[in-house]
């Protein structure tokens, strides 16, 4: 997620990038555009990031870019991987797109990419979702190397794009 949030705060030179966790509600109105990331938790945003987004007041003065990292493929494979996504990570993009509408926040669109899981969501995903065992050889193998290089530059060309349009 670390990388994700320097390459998307290097895409303009008067950008500030906040922990989220040293992020008030009422300081978002100080900038024209912000970009809120989150891991993805139970398909969603992580639960103090919806937690933090539920304080949001009506009509912002700001815009809204959202960016998730998730511990699922993305749903552009196959069946399988449509069906995984769908489940476990597909809520993120409905919760951003939710605030448009509840909070009349002008929001432009969001980005998301694979994610290493942490060791308790990887304990999690091998029990409950990915049991096989050459299925999890697989998907380990591969959710380990992201966000990888394209990831990056995919997250840069997303940043430049919505900066573009604001």
């Amino acid at each position: 997620m670390q990388k994700l949030f320097n390459e998307i705060a290097s895409q303009n030179n008067d950008s500030t990038l906040k922990d989220f966790k040293d992020l008030k509600v009422e300081a978002l109105d100080n900038f024209d555009l912000v970009f809120l990331g989150s891991a993805c938790h139970h398909a969603d945003l992580a639960p103090p990031v919806l937690k933090f987004v539920e304080t949001i007041p009506e009509s912002p003065k700001f815009k809204l870019a959202g960016f998730v990292t998730h511990s699922t493929y993305p749903p552009e494979g196959s069946d399988r991987h449509a069906e995984m996504f769908e489940q476990w990570g597909s809520k993120c993009s409905k919760t951003y797109e939710k605030l448009q509408t509840e909070k009349n926040i002008d929001y432009k669109s969001y980005f998301r990419c694979m994610g290493i899981p942490s060791k308790p969501i990887e304990s999690f995903i091998n029990a409950k979702i990915v049991t096989d065992d050459k299925e999890w050889a697989e998907y380990i193998e591969i959710v380990a190397k992201h966000p990888d290089e394209k990831d990056i530059e995919n997250a840069k060309k997303f940043a430049k794009e919505i900066i573009k349009k604001c």
